[in-house]
C-alpha cells in the first residue's frame, strides 16, 4: 500500500472562464458540449453541435481548453466524463459539467481523467448525490472530493499504463464494430436495399400473418391471492440491438398460467416497445440463455408460425432501415419518446426472399458470429485486466 497523501481536487486545478453567448453578435456561432454529447461508455465527446449565439441555451456558459476534464454532475450514475481534445479547445460546455483544469506540473491531466473514470470516484459521487429520480452532485462536492496524489512523474507513469490498457480495449471494440458492419454489408449484398426492395422480393405479407405477437407481464399487477412463484424476466434494458445484456436480470412473482403465457422459447424475437425514436425496431433473438424466463409488458415477443421466413432474417429485416422508417411513421411520439403497439407491429410489411437465400445468410452470419464471440471473450478479459490495473494503480501497487 502506498504512502501517498490524498488531496482535494479543488486544490489542484485552475479557475475556468465563463461567458454569455447571448451577448455576442447575432450572426455568431459556437461549439456547444451538452450532457448528451458525452458517450458514457467510451468516455468521449461524440455529439458536439454548432449553435447560434442568439439561440444559446441558458446552461451554455463554460469555456473549455485542451486537456480540461469534464465531469457530469447530473447524469444518472454520474459517470459522464470526457477529456477536451485540441479540436474542441474554445468550445462551450454546459453548466451541468464540472470543468477540471489541472495546474501545470501539479496534476497530470491524463491521471486526473483516469481517476474520475474509476469506480472509486464514481461510487463516491453516487453516495453523495441527492435526488431520487435525477441524482446530482454539486460542483463543490466534486472539488472537495479527494484524489490519491503521487509525484508528477508517478502520475504520468500510471496514466501511461492505463492509457495503453485502455487502447487495447478500444481496438477490441473497433474489431467488434467492424464485424457488425460486415454482417450488415452481407445482408444488403444478399437481399438488396430493404427500404426500396431493390431486388423486388414479395412484400404483400405482414408480420401479423406469419407470427404470434404478444406483450409481456405487467409489474405491480394484483395477483388477487393466486399462488405464484419467482421467475426471471426481461426488461427493456436487457434487450439491445441484436444482443442481450443479461448482466442484471430482475425477477417477478408470476402464476403458472402467466409463466406459460409469457415463457420465452428459442428463436423468439424480442422487440422493445419504444424509447428514443432512433431506437425503434431494436430487438434480438432469444437463444435459451436462461433455463426459464418471461418478458415484461414493454417488450413484444414475436414467435413465427410459418416456415417461409427465418428468425435471423426477420431480426435483421425488422432492425433495418425498412423497419426503422416504418416504426417512425407509425409510432406515437411525445416529448422525444416514441412507442409502437401490437397493431402497428402486426402491420409491418415483410420482404420474403427465397428460403435458400435466407439459409445462406444464416451460414455466413454464423461464421461472423463465431468471430464475434472470440472478440467479446477477449474484450471481457481485457475489461477485467483494466479494472485490476485501475484498482492497483490508485493504491500505489503498480
Amino acid at each position: 500500500m502506498n504512502s501517498w497523501e490524498c488531496r482535494p481536487i479543488g486544490d489542484l486545478i485552475k479557475t475556468t472562464k465563463t461567458w454569455n453567448p447571448l451577448r455576442a453578435g447575432s450572426d455568431e456561432t459556437f461549439q456547444y458540449i451538452d450532457l448528451s454529447a458525452v458517450d458514457q461508455d467510451k468516455k468521449e465527446i461524440v455529439g458536439i453541435r454548432e449553435v447560434a449565439c442568439c439561440e444559446a441555451p441558458s446552461r451554455a456558459r463554460q469555456l473549455v481548453e485542451t486537456n480540461d476534464v469534464l465531469v457530469s454532475t447530473v447524469r444518472p450514475n454520474l459517470n459522464g466524463v470526457a477529456k477536451i481534445t485540441a479540436d474542441l479547445s474554445d468550445a462551450t460546455a454546459s453548466t451541468g459539467f464540472c470543468v477540471l483544469r489541472p495546474i501545470t506540473n501539479v496534476l497530470d491531466s491524463n491521471y486526473l481523467f483516469h481517476w474520475v473514470k474509476s469506480p472509486q470516484f464514481v461510487s463516491d459521487m453516487v453516495k453523495k448525490a441527492t435526488g431520487a429520480s435525477y441524482p446530482a452532485v454539486s460542483v463543490r462536492i466534486v472539488l472537495a472530493s479527494s484524489i490519491p496524489y503521487p509525484p508528477i512523474p508517478e502520475q504520468c507513469r500510471i496514466a501511461a499504463i492505463l492509457d495503453e490498457a485502455d487502447a487495447l480495449r478500444e481496438k477490441r471494440r473497433e474489431a467488434l464494430a467492424q464485424l457488425d458492419s460486415f454482417t450488415q454489408s452481407i445482408f444488403i449484398e444478399m437481399f438488396g436495399d430493404p427500404v426500396t426492395n431493390s431486388k423486388a422480393w414479395p412484400e404483400s405479407t405482414t408480420l401479423g400473418e406469419v407470427a404470434q405477437i404478444v406483450s409481456g407481464i405487467t409489474k405491480g399487477r394484483n395477483l388477487n391471492g393466486k399462488t405464484a412463484r419467482t421467475i426471471p424476466y426481461l426488461a427493456v434494458a436487457n434487450v439491445q440491438d441484436k444482443a442481450l445484456n443479461l448482466s442484471t436480470v430482475k425477477e417477478i412473482d408470476a402464476t403458472e398460467d402467466e409463466i406459460q403465457r409469457y415463457l420465452l422459447k428459442k428463436n423468439d424475437l424480442l422487440l422493445t416497445e419504444g424509447g428514443d425514436p432512433d431506437k425503434l425496431g431494436r430487438g434480438t433473438l432469444w437463444n435459451d440463455e436462461l433455463l426459464e424466463c418471461i418478458h415484461q409488458n414493454h417488450i413484444f415477443r414475436v414467435r413465427l408460425i410459418t416456415e417461409n421466413i427465418t428468425p435471423l432474417f426477420l431480426n435483421w429485416l425488422v432492425g433495418s432501415q425498412r423497419g426503422k422508417k416504418y416504426f417512425l411513421r407509425s409510432a406515437k411520439q411525445t416529448t422525444g419518446i416514441a412507442s409502437i403497439n401490437v397493431t402497428q407491429l402486426r402491420g409491418f410489411p415483410l420482404l420474403l426472399p427465397p428460403m435458400e437465400l435466407q439459409q445462406d445468410f444464416i451460414r455466413v452470419a454464423g461464421v461472423i458470429e463465431s468471430q464475434q464471440i472470440i472478440q467479446r471473450r477477449a474484450l471481457s478479459e481485457l475489461d477485467a485486466l483494466f479494472a485490476s490495473l485501475q484498482h492497483r494503480a490508485f493504491r500505489g501497487e503498480l
